[in-house]
């Protein structure tokens, strides 16, 4: 496989002197001779690894290694310096570096550091083409479980499948909201037909309508050819509506004609076009509460909710983790090229005792670099996130000692647990937002709003 290495320095021969190092190894080296050119590189080549200088005028090695970790959080950063000091050392690791060598160095020495990082960006790739491929073809071998909270889901699926009611999906992000509706589709008499996948809250919502309807050339600037809508694209299949509680009111009210009178018009084109959609809708939120505060229309919540199905968070059926585990274990393990025969008890325990606010999503992504990091065939306590064991010593200490009665707030307790809970993904991430999120298994844009929620500056956190 070759990779793209960018070199970052603002002495060109030692750019030159890199790139023929590196090129003997079959790696094409791009050069930058400061941050700002290095960002601009990075925005139109597919790079695998960054090596930048620690001290150049303008933006310096270290500012550089947090826009990277900010726009790049999965590219892996190796600074060098010629002021080799424990504490520049430190201080590049605990931005997110990956790893630093010390100038003048040892070819050697470079290409051992070197193969270390693209072997770890190697992993990372397969793991998101992994990931792909199961969102893709496997996501009903995902439904695993026996609890009775699950077994109620899959209860609930067998019963709807066939049928071409609207489904209402609620639970917390991460619990597999998308994976149920696929699981439905496939199963059911539409199979054979398009599945069509929108996140509501992720299309601005001046687009949101020609994204869902279509349009025609000329309708409004920008539109320089036909769209052919989501509705339209699913015809005869399943439309799934995920975060349907983001949706603006004023869209809402064109959704609602669409699934009653089964017809749409696409934007600047007055005829109307009939379509025959199964349509499921997923939300995090309380749809309930939301009409009541004039957020939600309360006659499209009850078109929606003609057939709903909660999903119970994973901290609801403990049961079901140690096998969701194991099943991502082994897909992850063969993508990484590892043979991962299970877990040790400790590891189990560990993961039983947490309370998993990220859900199946979070589940996926701890034992995705348990995977990476284990060095033996069973994954152990010590390969398991940091975080777990904080955020669990985080809600011990929430807990009044034995004696002490009922907290008096139960708000108050659980606000306090989850802020330790961020704090601590936060540290992990060291104050990476994304980084965090990703993390824990939750969007940016529910981060951002946790952290709006609880007063944390990330200003503050970053050390």
């Amino acid at each position: 496989m070759t990779h793209n290495v960018l070199v970052v320095d603002d002495e060109p021969k030692l750019c030159d002197l890199l790139a023929s190092a590196l090129g003997q190894n079959g790696i094409t080296v791009f050069t930058a001779g400061n941050g700002l050119h290095a960002l601009k590189v990075l925005e139109v080549e597919d790079i695998d690894l960054v090596i930048s200088d620690w001290r150049m005028p303008g933006m310096d090695g270290p500012q550089l290694l947090g826009e990277i970790k900010n726009r790049f959080p999965q590219l892996p950063v190796i600074v060098m310096t010629a002021y080799s000091t424990v504490k520049n050392a430190v201080q590049s690791m605990r931005n997110g570096a990956f790893d630093y060598i010390a100038k003048p160095f040892d070819i050697d020495e470079l290409d051992i550091t070197v193969s270390k990082a693209l072997q770890f960006r190697d992993i990372l790739q397969d793991n998101q083409r992994m990931r792909a491929e199961l969102d893709e073809h496997q996501q009903i071998d995902s439904l695993i479980g026996d609890s009775p909270s699950f077994r109620r889901v899959l209860q609930a699926i067998d019963s709807v499948r066939e049928s071409n009611a609207t489904i209402l999906l609620t639970g917390e992000s991460g619990t597999g909201k998308e994976m149920v509706a696929r699981a439905i589709h496939k199963h059911g008499n539409r199979a054979d037909k398009p599945f069509v996948a929108v996140n509501c809250a992720a299309i601005p919502e001046g687009l949101l309508e020609s994204e869902m309807f279509g349009h025609r050339k000329g309708a409004f600037t920008g539109a320089v050819a036909d769209r052919v809508g989501r509705f339209l694209q699913a015809d005869k299949g399943t439309l799934f509506l995920d975060e349907i509680g983001e949706m603006p009111l004023a869209l809402q009210a064109k959704i609602l004609r669409a699934l009653q009178e089964r017809v749409i018009e696409p934007v600047g084109d007055p005829r109307e076009r009939k379509v025959d959609v199964r349509v499921i809708a997923a939300t995090n939120k309380n749809l309930l509460d939301a009409v009541a505060n004039k957020e939600f229309r309360e006659d499209l919540y009850y078109r929606l909710n003609v057939f709903p199905i909660p999903l119970p968070a994973l901290r609801e059926r403990v049961e079901d983790i140690a096998p969701l585990a194991r099943h991502f274990a082994q897909i992850l393990g063969a993508t990484a090229g590892k043979r991962i025969s299970g877990f040790s008890p400790a590891a189990l325990q560990a993961m039983a005792h947490y309370s998993w606010p990220g859900n199946i999503r979070e589940l996926q992504n701890c034992v995705e670099r348990a995977t990476i990091v284990a060095s033996g065939t069973v994954i152990d306590d010590d390969d398991l996130p940091a975080y777990l064991f904080a955020a669990s010593a985080a809600t011990c200490s929430a807990i009044p000692n034995e004696g002490m009665g009922v907290p008096s707030d139960l708000e108050a307790a659980l606000a306090q647990v989850e802020r330790n809970y961020i704090l601590a993904a936060l540290e992990q991430s060291n104050g990476v937002q994304a980084a965090a999120a990703q993390l824990i298994g939750i969007s940016e844009r529910s981060f951002w709003y946790r952290l709006k929620k609880l007063g944390i500056h990330v200003d503050k956190i970053v050390r």
